[in-house]
């Protein structure tokens, strides 16, 4: 898969320890917002090109003796809750740093 900068960068602050709030928030959202297409193809293609296919909403994929495939996703609403978690803690501290700031003004 070819990565692009910002991902890059994302990945070097893994490896380095420094993930930041946004970084965070922007997996969450597209954890509750992705398309399972690639999910879907895996399921149904004799032979998915692996490498070229967005599993990250995959969480589980079982195939029996008979054929059969189950795959699990992501809980959706689980990201969504976290997701407005992170919301509203941005949110409280925007309203923290106006409060402050209004209050040295006085």
């Amino acid at each position: 898969m070819k990565e692009n900068n910002g991902e890059k960068s994302l990945r070097s602050r893994i490896r380095g320890g420094e993930i930041r709030r946004r970084d965070v928030t922007r997996r969450l959202a597209e954890l509750a917002f992705g398309k399972a297409n690639d999910c879907v193809r895996l399921a149904l293609e004799d032979d998915p090109m692996l490498d070229k296919l967005d599993l990250s909403l995959l969480s589980e994929v079982k195939r029996n003796d008979k054929g059969t495939v189950e795959i699990k996703l992501i809980d959706r609403l689980r990201a969504l809750e976290q997701l407005a978690l992170v919301a509203e803690e941005e949110k409280t501290d925007l309203e923290s740093f106006l409060q402050a700031l209004q209050e040295e003004g006085s």
